[in-house]
């Protein structure tokens, strides 16, 4: 796992009136402090990446279908530089995936139908200085393809 990552399994509470799942506490190991609450989507097969931060970490789940969830490890000071981590998030497996700055990231919706997560990054989005930095997500250096694995 690249340095620095954390990926929390989620406990899905479920009974006959549906279910309820805690995504992130401010007593988790990794918690260091509220920013703000958004959701993204992704359309069936839909790549959405790369990108990185140099303040904030993100803390991300899905929470409705399937996303798969790549990192990239660009920071040349780490133990895990030029790693990648492919982390299968969903339904299916619920995870939080804490994601810290330097590491590029990015997701492909993997399911049927639209995906969706929610993120809890350490910092309130910047519209005048955003803290995003942004690659094309096929053309560019980080050795990895989007496409499925059928191996």
């Amino acid at each position: 796992m690249i340095y620095g990552v954390i990926v929390k399994k989620l406990k899905v509470i479920a009974d006959e009136r549906g279910r309820l799942m805690e995504i992130i506490r401010s007593d988790d190991n990794f918690f260091e402090k509220f920013g703000q609450v958004y959701m993204t989507t992704a359309y069936p097969g839909v790549v959405k990446g790369w990108h990185y931060h140099k303040k904030q970490y993100d803390n991300m789940a899905v929470v409705k279908g399937m996303m798969k969830i790549v990192l990239y490890d660009s920071r040349k000071e780490s133990v895990s530089f030029g790693e990648i981590n492919e982390i299968i998030a969903g339904i299916h497996n619920p995870v939080l995936v804490h994601i810290p700055p330097f590491v590029y990231h990015g997701f492909k919706c993997i399911s049927e139908d639209e995906a969706i997560a929610v993120n809890t990054p350490t910092e309130e989005y910047n519209y005048q200085e955003p803290d995003e930095f942004r690659l094309p997500a096929h053309d560019n250096d980080i050795p990895y393809k989007w496409e499925r694995n059928d191996g």
